[in-house]
């Protein structure tokens, strides 16, 4: 596939003008690296780095047995979420093989957010949707919402800066919505990197204004846009799986 075919995420043209060296990832087009992976290694590890998490799938079920049935799909106990709070789960095949690692939200009483891998997104949607029956409604909302993760210790200081000190932030595997300058954003903070970290995900046309208010914000805190490179690196040291290598089928 040409990258004039490959996807792009809401921040394409953003990391274009940054000078990000630009791959082939799955059906995307992605940034690799900026300023270089040891440096943004480093900068998640010591200060803060942002990664954009857009091309990652977002499937919303909803409906009064939607809990019920996703505790047959996914191999944790969706029991245990309270509203406000996620965990990390698989979702399997027949035989008990691996189709994908996701995050799964309870975001109301009869609501929940799964945040899928990019290159697992039609194949979850259409599991999930053969599956589903009368248990409620499924519904993928990836391409019209953008993500950002942002990982390092300084990320709560960097947080505090965009939405206020006295703002109550999620703990660890929790999920709150804030308001921007009249942007929702949805705070989950899970993290993905061994540091503490947050995924932060919002409309996909107001990608390129938090982008840039995030950048701006953490100047002063040593922040670097990430790419893919970092993330497998901060990853291998930390010794969690990538689907696709280290999970499969």
């Amino acid at each position: 596939m040409t990258d004039a075919a490959l996807k792009r995420t809401p921040l394409y043209d953003e990391h274009v003008r940054l000078g990000a060296k630009m791959i082939p990832f799955g059906d995307w087009i992605m940034p690799v690296q900026y300023s270089g992976i040891i440096d943004e290694h480093q900068a998640v590890r010591k200060n803060v780095g942002v990664f954009d998490i857009s091309h990652m799938g977002q499937l919303v079920a909803t409906g009064a047995r939607a809990g019920a049935w996703l505790n047959e799909m996914l191999t944790n106990n969706i029991d245990k979420l309270e509203v406000g709070t996620g965990q990390y789960t698989f979702l399997l095949n027949d035989r008990g093989g691996i189709i994908d690692d996701l995050i799964v939200y309870r975001t109301s009483p009869e609501s929940f957010l799964l945040v899928v891998n990019a290159s697992r997104v039609d194949e979850d949607f259409a599991w999930l949707q053969k599956h589903l029956g009368d248990n409620g409604t499924l519904e993928n909302r990836s391409s019209d919402y953008g993500g950002l993760a942002i990982q390092g210790p300084r990320v709560i200081e960097l947080l505090q800066a965009m939405v206020g000190q006295d703002a109550e932030l999620p703990a660890r595997n929790q999920i709150r919505d804030f308001d921007y300058g009249g942007i929702k954003l949805t705070i989950a903070r899970t993290g993905y990197t061994g540091e503490d970290g947050v995924e932060v995900f919002f409309a996909a046309t107001d990608a390129a204004k938090v982008w840039n208010a995030i950048l701006e914000k953490g100047k002063d805190m040593g922040i670097r846009p990430c790419g893919l490179g970092s993330r497998d690196t901060l990853r291998l040291e930390m010794c969690y799986p990538l689907n696709g290598s280290d999970l499969s089928p």
